[in-house]
């Protein structure tokens, strides 16, 4: 397995994959890496012959007052957990060589409308920075498949949106959530959590069943029941709950019928969680 640090270097590596006929799948992270990671690699692995991996910690997408500094790092562990994972390249750029002019360069990819609501509101500049940071990656490696997980919904469609507007000639692949069996949404902010934390974070996907559950009643009862499982437990400060359509992504009325999505968001002690699901509205 190769490491690169340098953009030339991963340009050259595709080069010499598609010389050989071959099909180049990207798996974009930030790196402290878990089995959901792992899983956007598998699906990778089904569309391609080379997987490269990058791993890059985007200044571009925290706030003034988010967890860059404290977002783990280890390099080393996510690389071994990749050869493992057999995964060909690892490209593991610096600031620098992502952003030579600076992380505040003019020149952004920007959300819009949709990357200042839900996480967007609560996160002011998140989606322009990862749209940014996505874009470059893309252009970078020109994939013919790049991975996403849907644990972020929001993400997953605004870049999604992303390729087909600007006409970038991938096919973005979302890959469902993998869940511990208790039924927590892995992250890489987990290790973050108390054991008491950690059992008090089950709250928001108990939340998700309990919308679920409440399906066949319409929206507001959807929204009931999950506020009535989060509001249960005071360890758990809601930042939103949302239902939305998932080809859209606008917020569903109580008239809606079909597929939804429930999204939420919470802080449980310091350590801030998402998850959603998806439902069918009878």
């Amino acid at each position: 397995m190769q490491t690169l640090t340098t953009i030339d270097a991963v340009r050259d590596a595709v080069r010499a994959a598609r010389s050989r006929g071959e099909r180049v799948a990207l798996v974009p992270t930030m790196g402290a890496l878990h089995d959901g990671h792992l899983a956007l690699v598998d699906a990778a692995h089904e569309h391609a012959d080379l997987v490269i991996v990058s791993i890059f910690v985007n200044p571009m997408q925290f706030g003034p007052r988010e967890d860059l500094s404290r977002y783990p790092r280890d390099l080393d562990a996510d690389r071994a957990r990749l050869a493992v994972a057999g995964v060909a390249v690892v490209f593991a750029p610096t600031a620098d060589e992502m952003y030579p002019s600076g992380a505040a360069s003019p020149t952004i990819v920007t959300a819009g409308h949709l990357g200042m609501v839900l996480e967007g509101r609560s996160r002011p500049g998140h989606y322009d920075g990862v749209l940014t940071v996505v874009s470059k990656l893309l252009h970078i490696v020109g994939p013919d498949v790049a991975c996403f997980g849907e644990k972020d919904a929001q993400q997953l469609f605004l870049v999604r949106r992303m390729a087909h507007d600007l006409d970038m000639p991938v096919e973005i692949v979302g890959v469902p959530t993998v869940r511990d069996a208790d039924g927590l949404a892995l992250s890489s902010r987990n290790r973050f959590l108390s054991d008491h934390d950690r059992r008090t974070a089950l709250e928001l996907s108990r939340a998700l069943e309990a919308a679920g559950s409440s399906a066949d009643r319409g929206v507001e009862a959807m929204i009931a029941a999950a506020q009535g499982v989060i509001q249960s437990n005071t360890g758990v400060q809601l930042d939103y709950l949302a239902v939305v359509d998932p080809t859209t992504f606008a917020f569903v009325g109580e008239a809606h019928h079909g597929p939804v999505q429930v999204l939420v968001a919470a802080r449980v002690g310091d350590v801030r969680l998402i998850d959603n699901a998806t439902y069918a509205i009878p």
